[in-house]
């Protein structure tokens, strides 16, 4: 006689913590892959940008300044946690609650330190915001997006009114910004592992032309000789006079080659966000542009483009030098660009969804 089956043991019903816990998490899913927080973000931004121009423009409203510095602040801080998979309402209350306390105490520096966070938050969501590109046009694409949402952060930093010294300032929001970078870029990058030979490479010389070029500027304007000052103020004053700006180095040899060739990179390999990394040194000067006064809009406007144009260019190079070095054998010309651009497969999330 054979053994009768096992009886099976009655699966017992979710409990209720259980069927709550999993209608929190359709909720949330469901309104992550909506565009409703993408729209309602949207109108923030481009009311608090309207309330910025309008303040700049002098109207006599004494509250638009700061009602359009928080709401762009918000809007960011918001957008920055959702975009690296951190907790967005938190964030973004967070950084409403900093930012009327700042207007409404009216205090100097609680002013200067939100215009600090706002400037470097600016700077990393432009960073954040950018998606892989393939081809070069993309490259443009992307570096222009980048520089437009650090212009908006830029009228919102000066919409905090704040009282201090240039450099103290560029300083504190560079170094703000870069850790912050940094850090992200970390968490997106798969680790320090995942920068590979040429990754670490990549990333001392950079560190090394950060390095550089701020202690340039600095031992420059505080011992450098008046016959090289002086030379060096003739060019830049000969810009000024025919071009109506001179490009910020900073901007123009690292933070938007960097951006370029980062955001190209990642069209294949992961580690391309640890050069996208240096694109700060892109988006912070154009978010402090406006710190300092004895410099107008339009200057700081063209100042920007000028050094967009010109780290286009040396991005070209590193392209086309990272692909006749990495490509595919044989890739070379016009065919080998585009095996190249079929081969670049690599995935992201897209620019309104979280990366992590």
């Amino acid at each position: 006689m054979s053994r009768s089956a096992p009886r099976r043991r009655a699966e017992r019903p979710p409990s209720r913590r259980a069927r709550a816990a999993t209608g929190l998490r359709t909720r949330a899913e469901r309104v992550a892959s909506s565009w409703v927080p993408v729209v309602v973000w949207t109108v923030v931004v481009l009311a608090g940008f309207g309330a910025l121009v309008a303040c700049v423009a002098e109207v006599d409203v004494g509250w638009l300044c700061g009602a359009g510095a928080i709401a762009v602040v918000t809007a960011y801080s918001w957008a920055l946690a959702a975009r690296t998979g951190g907790r967005p309402i938190v964030v973004g209350l967070l950084a409403l609650v900093l930012g009327v306390v700042a207007v409404v105490s009216d205090d100097d520096s609680l002013r200067t330190g939100a215009a600090v966070l706002t400037c470097a938050v600016s700077a990393v969501l432009a960073v954040m915001v950018t998606v892989p590109a393939v081809r070069f046009v993309h490259v443009v694409r992307e570096v222009l997006i980048a520089v437009a949402v650090a212009a908006v952060g830029a009228l919102a930093t000066v919409g905090f009114e704040p009282v201090a010294t240039v450099e103290r300032f560029e300083y504190a929001a560079l170094a703000l910004s870069f850790l912050g970078a940094l850090a992200l870029v970390y968490r997106l990058g798969a680790g320090l592992h995942g920068l590979g030979r040429r990754g670490v490479v990549t990333v001392l010389v950079g560190s090394v032309l950060l390095a550089v070029i701020l202690a340039y500027a600095e031992l420059l304007r505080r011992y450098g000789t008046p016959g090289l000052i002086d030379s060096l103020l003739d060019v830049a004053d000969w810009s000024r006079d025919h071009l109506g700006a001179f490009p910020r180095p900073l901007e123009a040899l690292l933070g938007v080659p960097a951006l370029a060739w980062g955001t190209h990179m990642r069209a294949r390999r992961r580690q391309g966000w640890w050069v996208c990394a240096f694109g700060v040194a892109a988006t912070l000067p154009v978010a402090v542009a406006l710190v300092n006064p004895s410099i107008s809009m339009l200057e700081s406007g063209l100042s920007a483009l000028y050094g967009v144009v010109v780290g286009l260019v040396l991005g070209l190079v590193l392209i086309r030098l990272d692909l006749a070095l990495t490509g595919p054998a044989g890739g070379r010309g016009r065919r080998g660009r585009r095996d190249e651009e079929a081969a670049a497969l690599r995935p992201e999330p897209s620019r309104t969804r979280a990366l992590l």
